[in-house]
């Protein structure tokens, strides 16, 4: 009897070594998933990782090298943290990812950069702008436009539709997308001929009462707040209350339904530069609602409604973008992925997905909407570029 248990055992594991004994075997390619779940950047991080999920549910395998691979999602919470990203980035690292995905936020895509380095594993940020996530290496790819480029994007636009000149520019104090994103609107904005004030809100900041109220004595005709949607929301509700009828613009991180409910029935007028304006791809659209609405997870990560956030279309096209490069190595160890990496290009719901010598996608153009107060849903202003 004991010889038969144990023979039984040893036929049970041998059928798990090769079968992939709970999905984790050989027929299984991992992608990491390397975005917030929670912190100030959650919401954002969350509404990107439902587009990687739609598309893995749509696309659940790939073919690499003649041999058909389930793709499984291994997740990792940065938490938006720096002091985090180094654990979450390990914890990908662990678990055998060939690629990872993300993040939403630039400041921790910086800081598990050398992580993610030292291990050999390429990743693929979806709308990390900063420059310095791609800078001085070759394994951080993205495909998303770069912070110069949309800083030039909103100093173009208050100076040629809003017909600003005087800007004031609100941050978090060290953080690297806030600082970075001003840092470029400035430059533009200033060879322009506007005048730039900056000012810095220190973490975990809840009142912005006198920041709002030095905007308005210094003759703001627009305050630019790039910040992330937790600070976004109060600044929105805190300009409202105090009567302030002074245009609010930001970058990528205001293009959330957060910010169309903290505006929503409020004299408030938003404009963001984003990826993605909703109607550019109906049958994309009508598709992942429909996965939205039918999952009460989902809905609950979208902020309760099915509207179509860009960062949701960037983590679709991200993740399709790492098949293609899982396709063209031929292999899912990682160092033939980051091979492959700079000669893949994909043609997503987004647009053409190319990469330049530094791993940055090249793109070109950037969409304004301006938040809809009445009926609470983004409205399309224009596709501006930089002149």
């Amino acid at each position: 009897m004991k010889k038969t248990i144990a023979l039984l055992l040893a036929l049970a594991m041998f059928c798990c070594l090769f079968a992939g004994c709970g999905g984790q075997g050989g027929n299984t390619i991992k992608i990491g998933v390397y975005e917030p779940q929670s912190g100030d950047n959650g919401a954002g991080g969350k509404q990107e990782i439902l587009g990687m999920q739609y598309a893995n549910s749509l696309t659940p395998t790939v073919e690499i090298g003649g041999k058909t691979y389930n793709v499984e999602l291994v997740y990792a919470d940065n938490e938006s943290s720096t002091d985090k990203a180094v654990s979450a980035a390990t914890t990908l690292v662990s678990a055998g990812c060939s690629v990872v995905l993300g993040s939403y936020g630039s400041s921790v895509s910086i800081a598990a950069s050398d992580t993610f380095a030292a291990a050999g594993i390429p990743a693929i940020g979806v709308t990390c702008t900063n420059p310095q996530v791609t800078e001085g290496n070759d394994h951080y790819f993205r495909i998303c436009f770069l912070d110069p480029f949309q800083g030039t994007v909103l100093a173009n636009f208050a100076y040629e539709k809003l017909g600003a000149s005087t800007v004031y520019c609100l941050g978090q104090l060290g953080n690297d997308y806030d600082q970075g994103l001003i840092n470029y609107f400035k430059e533009a904005a200033e060879a322009l001929g506007m005048t730039v004030i900056t000012a810095e809100f220190p973490e975990n900041n809840s009142d912005f009462t006198s920041y709002l109220t030095t905007a308005k004595n210094e003759g703001a005709d627009v305050i630019f707040a790039p910040c992330s949607t937790s600070y976004a929301q109060l600044i929105v509700e805190q300009t409202a209350a105090q009567g302030l009828n002074i245009p609010l613009l930001a970058g990528d991180t205001w293009d959330s339904n957060v910010i169309l409910n903290a505006a929503q029935g409020k004299d408030s007028q938003i404009y963001v530069s984003t990826f993605y304006a909703e109607g550019g791809d109906p049958d994309f659209e009508a598709g992942i609602k429909e996965w939205i609405k039918g999952d009460a997870t989902n809905l609950a990560n979208n902020g309760g409604d099915d509207m179509v956030a860009a960062v949701t279309v960037m983590g679709y096209d991200a993740y399709y973008t790492a098949l293609e490069a899982l396709k063209a190595a031929g292999s899912t160890k990682p160092a033939d992925v980051k091979a492959a990496l700079p000669g893949v290009t994909y043609t997503g719901v987004s647009g053409a997905i190319a990469f330049n010598e530094i791993g940055d996608a090249e793109r070109d153009t950037a969409y304004i909407k301006m938040a809809n107060t009445e009926t609470g849903a983004w409205d399309f202003v224009a596709v501006q570029g930089v002149n």
